[in-house]
C-alpha cells in the first residue's frame, strides 16, 4: 500500500459507546421536536400533518445506513477517495447554476434536483473540505509551515469552493466553510503570521461581500434593532424571542406551543430551537445545551485520544463543524447574531444537512476505534486469556 495514503496501523478498539449514546439521544429528541414544530405547517401545506415527519424519518434511515458504512470503512480508503469527493463537490455546486438542474428558492441557487429530490451540494462541500485538509495535514505534517507547497494549494481549493457557494447567494455557508477551515489550520500548527495575513485579507473582503446585497444589510439592521421593521425583517427575530420568553422555566408542553401556528416563519427549520424553548422551557434548553456540550467534549476526546494523525485532524474538524453549526443556529434564535440560514443539527428539517452530519458521526465512530490505548487494552486482554488458559 502506498505510503501516500497509509494510516498508522494501530489495533482497533470498540467504538465509543458514550458518543454513540449522545448521538442517538440527539437524533431521538430532534425527531420529536421537529415533528412538534412542523405538523401545523405540514397540515396547512399538504393536508398531511406527518408530511415533514415522514421525510425526516426517511432521511434518518438513509443517513443511518450511510453512517454505518462510514463507521466500517477503512480510513485508508477514505483518504483515497477524498480527491474524488472534492472534485465531485465542485461539479455538483456548478450544476446548481445549470437551468433545469439547479433549483432556485427565495433568491438562492443552492439546490440541485436528482430523481425528483432536492440536494444541497454545499453541505457535501463541508465534508469534502474536512477530509481534504485532514489528508493534506497528515501527508505534509513535517512541512506544515511551507506556505507554497503545503498551505497555498488548500487555500486556493477552499477559496474556490467558498467563492462558488457565495455565488449561489449563500454567504453564510461560504463563511462557515472558511471558519472551520481556519480551525483546521490552527489545530495543524500553522504559524500565527499566516493567520494574521489571511485575516488581513479575509476580514475586509468578507465585510465588503456582506454589504453587497441589500437583504444582508437588512438582516444586520434588524439584528441591531428588530423594532425598526417589526413586521418585516425584524419579525422573525421578535417572534423567536417571544417564543423563548413564553416558554418560561418549564415550557408549555410538547405540542402546545402557539408561535409555530403561523406566528413564527421557518419554525420547523432554521427556528426550530424557538419551538423547543417555548414547549420545553429553560429546563429543556439547558438539557439540550448540556447534551450538545457533552457531544462536543466526547468528540474532542476522540480526537485527542486517536492513535493516528489523520483521525486526529478529521475528528477535530467534524466535531468543530457540528458544534459550531449548532451554536450559530442557537445564537441566531437567541438574537445574539444576525440570521444566517444555518440549520440546527439533528433538529431542523433538511435532508442534505442531516445526511452529511450523520456521515460525519459515522466517521467519528470509526475513528474512535483507533484509540492510542487500544494496543494496551488488547495486550491486557491477551494476558488475561493466557492466565485463564494456564489455570
Amino acid at each position: 500500500m502506498s505510503d501516500r495514503f497509509a494510516v498508522e496501523r494501530i489495533e482497533r478498539d470498540s467504538p465509543d459507546v458514550v458518543f454513540l449514546g449522545l448521538l442517538v439521544l440527539l437524533v431521538g429528541v430532534g425527531l420529536v421536536v421537529m415533528y412538534s414544530s412542523s405538523f401545523y405547517y405540514a397540515q396547512k401545506l399538504t393536508g398531511n400533518p406527518q408530511h415533514f415527519l415522514k421525510k425526516h424519518v426517511w432521511h434518518l434511515a438513509i443517513g443511518g445506513i450511510m453512517a454505518l458504512l462510514a463507521a466500517q470503512m477503512s480510513l485508508d480508503l477514505l483518504r483515497r477517495i477524498t480527491p474524488f469527493l472534492v472534485l465531485f463537490s465542485f461539479i455538483l455546486i456548478m450544476l446548481t447554476f445549470v437551468p433545469g438542474i439547479g433549483s432556485n428558492a427565495q433568491g438562492a441557487q443552492r439546490w440541485i434536483i436528482i430523481l425528483g429530490q432536492s440536494f444541497q451540494p454545499s453541505e457535501l462541500a463541508k465534508l469534502s473540505v474536512l477530509l481534504y485538509l485532514s489528508h493534506i495535514f497528515t501527508k505534509k505534517n513535517d512541512r506544515i509551515d511551507d506556505f507554497f507547497n503545503t498551505l497555498l494549494p488548500p487555500l486556493l481549493i477552499i477559496g474556490s469552493l467558498a467563492a462558488l457557494i457565495y455565488l449561489q447567494n449563500d454567504f453564510s455557508t461560504a463563511f462557515f466553510i472558511l471558519l472551520i477551515s481556519l480551525a483546521m489550520f490552527f489545530i495543524a500548527g500553522t504559524r500565527l503570521v499566516y493567520f494574521i495575513l489571511t485575516g488581513g485579507v479575509a476580514i475586509p473582503l468578507s465585510i465588503v461581500l456582506l454589504l453587497t446585497k441589500e437583504h444582508r444589510v437588512q438582516r444586520i439592521i434588524s439584528f441591531l434593532n428588530p423594532q425598526i421593521d417589526p413586521v418585516g425583517t425584524g419579525y422573525q427575530v421578535i417572534a423567536a424571542q417571544a417564543a423563548l420568553v413564553r416558554g418560561g422555566i418549564w415550557g408549555s408542553g410538547f405540542g402546545r406551543g402557539t408561535k409555530k401556528l403561523g406566528g413564527l416563519p421557518e419554525a420547523h427549520s432554521d427556528f426550530v430551537f424557538a419551538v423547543l424553548g417555548e414547549e420545553a422551557g429553560f429546563v429543556g434548553i439547558l438539557f439540550i445545551l448540556t447534551v450538545f456540550i457533552a457531544f462536543a467534549a466526547r468528540g474532542f476526546m476522540i480526537s485527542v485520544g486517536c492513535g493516528n494523525k489523520y483521525g486526529h485532524y478529521l475528528s477535530f474538524g467534524m466535531t468543530t463543524a457540528i458544534i459550531t453549526q449548532a451554536l450559530f443556529n442557537i445564537a441566531v434564535v437567541s438574537g445574539l447574531v444576525p440570521a444566517t440560514g444555518i440549520p440546527l443539527p439533528f433538529f431542523s428539517t433538511g435532508g442534505s444537512s442531516l445526511l452529511v452530519i450523520l456521515i460525519m458521526c459515522g466517521i467519528m465512530l470509526n475513528i474512535s476505534r483507533y484509540s492510542a490505548r487500544a494496543p494496551a487494552r488488547a495486550t491486557a486482554r491477551a494476558t488475561a486469556r493466557n492466565s485463564e488458559a494456564l489455570r
